[in-house]
């Protein structure tokens, strides 16, 4: 009873969480999704495989690798060029078309960073490539809910912020249902799950990042966080600044620096000796933690890269440019990321609005979405931050220090996504600002508006316009712009 009632406000979000993603996903919590790549994935993997059985694909977005006997009698894998008459070796360079002599059949992998699936693995042990991809996201975007208020509570216990338990969970309810969170926790289809899982392990990362407090952990999670949303390795300046702000005036914790890994939530930190004299610098203890920190990253970077390699023959691949979508020849020639995309993004982000008319259904929203600031209006205070009244200990240092340590990181997780080929698209709205959501409400926490009336009403208004794409995308494609092949392949779905 006393653990329950020291934790009764995230039992209570999860609760809610639970409640609000699950009453929106409604009947499609009884069926698999449409792409439940994870779901297959986690499948193959159980059969000792790791490409897909062609008669259990479904879905979009899958990385296709052609295998083609060659004039000279070798056989290579591959996929044939749009923007040229080639075909490119996985791994291996590019050969004239006309050398290929047949085609011996396709391969199917997983275009998506795969640590989703291993939470799958479970369900197909019991149900095999059939298992529901729905509830398992559903109750992952509720516990975001949770995880997030234990966030904002551990800023208000280093003094990076003042707000009360209540004023958290306020938060903590606009992080789940006043953002695109909302619309993509109710999806179960592989792009979303994607998101959800991200963000849950992007708060466990600041949980642990937050002075630097766990730094095993924390490179667990952000190494876990990458093979699932690859920008979210860009999370890292966080974590690389607090060990220096906490470690490298002073000495290491008391024992090694990584008790305070095994110490529990309820435990205190063990503490830290006195700063060092006349400014002196202790490297040796911030090099220390961030080898604690390095460690499981390297670990889980080495696998992917096996991973990758077995697949398409390239460290690096995890099958982005083997997908066989009509922007394929863009992307051969111009690349995956460039800077010829950024004004297209930056449109997306910041520009686009929804459509009205005086005819059914009288609301229209572009497939690209809609702009960040219309889906999740509350983050234009951070606009305007109150830094001099943030911190309750000394002059605020330690908010100003977490304030731009968080801003870091939300520029450089958001620049590849400005840079990237797509979008997002197909979306309600720009659904890659979910990489960075959780360090944009940690920041709010830190330097935003006094949670009154005012931002309680504009929070309440991005819950009900999240509420509309959450239950009308998926569902319901009259309210979206698209083409006329987009649209048919999305009723078909």
């Amino acid at each position: 009873m006393s653990w329950l009632s020291r934790h009764r406000i995230p039992l209570l979000l999860f609760v809610v969480g639970l409640i609000g993603f699950g009453a929106v996903s409604g009947a499609r919590l009884l069926r698999q999704s449409s792409d439940p790549h994870f779901v297959l994935l986690a499948d193959a993997w159980l059969s000792g495989r790791l490409d897909i059985d062609p008669a259990k694909k479904r879905g979009d977005d899958w990385a296709t690798i052609e295998t083609v006997e060659l004039a000279d009698g070798r056989t290579v894998n591959g996929r044939r060029l749009k923007s040229r008459p080639m075909f490119r070796v996985a791994g291996a360079g590019e050969v004239p078309l006309s050398e290929v002599k047949r085609s011996l059949g396709k391969t199917f992998y997983v275009s998506f960073p795969p640590f989703p699936a291993l939470l799958y693995v479970p369900q197909a042990a019991i149900w095999g490539h059939r298992a529901n991809d729905v509830p398992l996201a559903v109750a992952l975007a509720a516990l975001a809910l949770s995880l997030a208020f234990l966030v904002l509570r551990r800023l208000a216990e280093v003094g990076a912020s003042m707000r009360t338990p209540g004023q958290d969970a306020w938060l903590a309810l606009a992080l789940g249902f006043g953002t695109v969170l909302y619309f993509a926790g109710v999806q179960g289809r592989v792009w979303f799950t994607a998101h959800v899982v991200g963000v849950v392990l992007s708060l466990a990362y600041l949980l642990c990042a937050i002075e630097a407090r766990r730094p095993l952990l924390a490179g667990l999670f952000l190494g876990l966080a990458t093979m699932t949303r690859t920008p979210m390795a860009f999370l890292f300046p966080l974590f690389a600044l607090e060990a220096w702000r906490m470690y490298s005036r002073s000495g290491p914790r008391r024992g090694d620096t990584g008790e305070a890994d095994r110490a529990s939530d309820d435990e205190p930190a063990p503490e830290r000796p006195e700063p060092a004299p006349d400014g002196a610098r202790n490297l040796a203890a911030v090099a220390r933690v961030w080898a604690l920190f390095a460690a499981p990253i390297i670990v889980i970077a080495i696998l992917a890269m096996w991973h990758n390699t077995v697949r398409f023959g390239e460290w690096s691949a995890f099958g982005h440019s083997y997908l066989d979508v009509r922007q394929q020849a863009r992307m051969e020639t111009t690349g995956l990321f460039s800077y010829d995309y950024l004004s297209r993004n930056l449109a997306v982000v910041l520009a686009l609005l929804p459509s009205f008319s005086s005819e059914a259904p009288y609301v229209s929203i572009s497939g690209h979405g809609l702009a960040l600031w219309v889906t999740s209006p509350f983050f234009v205070w951070l606009l305007w931050p109150r830094l001099e009244r943030s911190g309750s200990v000394g002059d605020g240092r330690t908010a100003r220090a977490l304030w731009r340590a968080l801003w870091l990181s939300v520029a450089c997780v958001a620049l590849p996504g400005l840079l990237y080929q797509n979008s997002g698209w197909f979306q309600f709205g720009y659904r890659f600002s979910l990489d960075y959501s959780v360090c944009l409400i940690a920041l709010l926490a830190i330097a935003g508006p006094p949670i009154g009336r005012r931002f309680k009403a504009v929070v309440v208004l991005a819950i009900a316009i999240n509420l509309f794409g959450a239950i009308t995308f998926g569902q319901d494609y009259r309210y979206y712009r698209t083409d006329a092949r987009t649209y048919q392949q999305v009723i078909a779905h």
